[in-house]
């Protein structure tokens, strides 16, 4: 079991920015790839960003790409995503999560995710 604890949400205005963390306990954390993805009010959870065991791959959403970065301190067990420029379309319930699956690149797919945070609420005002 790996549990997730997610912090850093809160109120901002757009252009403004915020750095999420999510802390990670129980099992090894440099052996779980790590993502993040978000929930807005009445649509579906998707895909924002992730990083491989090592720090050698990142992806990122094409919505946030240029504006999010994604980055990990194994040394922490944490994982971070600083997000710049925000929106208020950038509004939603944030998610890190763990997949166990050792690969080159991260995936993007819900499914692939074994463990998952409580979520922190973001909320960019226009």
């Amino acid at each position: 079991q790996v549990q997730l604890v997610e912090s850093g949400g809160g109120l901002v205005q757009a252009g403004g920015s915020l750095r999420l963390a999510c802390a990670a306990s129980g099992r090894t954390f440099s052996n779980y790839a790590m993502g993040w993805f978000r929930q807005a009010p009445g649509k579906e959870r998707e895909f924002v960003a992730a990083i491989t065991q090592s720090a050698g791959s990142i992806i990122y959403a094409g919505s946030v790409k240029g504006r999010f970065t994604i980055s990990r301190d194994n040394a922490k067990n944490t994982v971070y995503l600083q997000m710049n420029s925000l929106k208020p379309e950038d509004t939603a319930v944030y998610y890190c999560a763990a997949d166990a699956s050792l690969r080159s690149r991260p995936r993007v797919g819900i499914p692939f995710y074994d463990y998952w945070g409580q979520g922190t609420q973001v909320t960019v005002s226009s």
